[in-house]
């Protein structure tokens, strides 16, 4: 990326292209001496907790928290420029990512001051990772349909149940757990749904490795087995779950990773087309390219309405569907058009981690059908 534009087509602010330009030199010069060697999907295979410490050292995680909670008192945008410049580079930020961009976040919004004071501060200084725990076997993308249960007992709840697509789950201290606090009503199956945050390390949580094509184990499936969770550790309102958990997320779905998880493969079709001129009238680069910058705009206009504390899972939405077909379609390209050198490791990585892009953060299906309600045409 060179110069990079704001959604007004202004060109950004001094300050954000400094900061590009800072963690860009930073990430060159770890390339250059071997500490990382860039990925497709990095921020979901990418698992290395010293890289996740020494970007928090330099200020890098934790950039919307706030300083009193240990944070950096950062804009959204700011930590946009910081992550499309991770994600381009196919840094290894997996072990961090879930904690920076949605659990910080929801705890800033939801969370008791003492759930602030507990894990903010040791998620900005990158010591503290999370994972999600939304998604159940044979439940998909369909939340309201989630059957983990909590029961009230003297000083808390007891849950039951399985998540499955836990990312990082097995390396992680705590994940939040949607599940049902009121009996399902068919006519109102949005209601009685609360969130949790389980520590992982408590009696009755098993977690159980899911394997991947690639050989790589970083999703899982976690059991609850009657695990106690403590008052303490309600995020928000009982009965708040789904209006907590769609608003969490516009961070999901809305962010960079949506469309650069397979920027390394596309910066390696550019350097192969450099050096193969008779590849130029293809222009499936510089469609890419422009698809490209249009998914940059869109990104960024959800992270500017965050920041103004404005509702954004439709437009969040919108960012995911199509910023995953972006990816999916650049590594068809590269696999089909010829574009990148032969036996790119990058490619293959690509092909093996494609069928997961419109799959996790929600599949499409459902995906259209929350765009469709968010636009009044359902």
């Amino acid at each position: 990326m060179t110069q990079t534009l704001m959604p007004d087509g202004v060109p950004e602010t001094a300050e954000l292209t400094r900061v590009r330009h800072e963690v860009r030199a930073f990430l060159t010069k770890a390339r250059e001496t071997g500490t990382f060697r860039p990925e497709v999907d990095a921020w979901i295979t990418g698992w290395d907790p010293d890289f996740s410490r020494e970007l928090a050292s330099r200020g890098w995680v934790g950039m919307t928290i706030p300083q009193n909670f240990g944070g950096h008192g950062r804009t959204f945008v700011e930590r946009l420029v910081v992550t499309e410049e991770l994600l381009a580079a196919g840094a290894p930020v997996a072990a961090h990512w879930v904690a920076d961009r949605q659990a910080a976040p929801s705890l800033l919004r939801f969370g008791s001051v003492e759930q602030q004071q507990n894990y903010l501060p040791r998620i900005a200084a990158g010591e503290c990772f999370f994972a999600i725990g939304m998604s159940e076997p044979d439940s998909g993308s369909d939340l309201a349909s989630v059957r983990t249960r909590a029961s009230r007992v003297e000083g808390g709840w007891r849950l039951t149940g399985t998540k499955v697509w836990t990312s990082g789950a097995h390396a992680s201290e705590a994940f939040f757990v949607l599940a049902r606090t009121s009996p399902l009503d068919p006519a109102h199956r949005h209601a009685g749904l609360s969130q949790f945050i389980v520590d992982l390390r408590s009696d009755g949580v098993q977690v159980r490795p899911i394997t991947s094509m690639t050989g790589q184990h970083h999703f899982n499936e976690v059991h609850l087995d009657d695990v106690f969770v403590p008052d303490n550790r309600v995020l928000g309102e009982v009965g708040a779950g789904w209006h907590q958990v769609t608003s969490e997320l516009a961070y999901e779905r809305s962010g960079p990773e949506r469309f650069l998880s397979a920027f390394p493969l596309f910066a390696a079709q550019v350097r192969y087309a450099a050096g193969h001129p008779e590849l130029v009238p293809d222009r499936s680069l510089g469609r890419g390219l422009a698809r490209l910058r249009g998914l940059h705009h869109m990104s960024m206009a959800v992270n500017g309405a965050v920041e103004r504390g404005e509702r954004a899972d439709t437009a969040a939405a919108v960012v995911k569907v199509l910023g995953t077909a972006f990816d999916g379609d650049l590594i068809e390209q590269a696999h089909l058009g010829g574009t990148v050198a032969p036996g790119e490791p990058l490619l293959g990585a690509g092909l093996l981690q494609r069928p997961g892009f419109t799959l996790r953060g929600g599949t499409n299906e459902i995906l259209l059908g929350v765009i469709a309600r968010g636009m009044g045409l359902r």
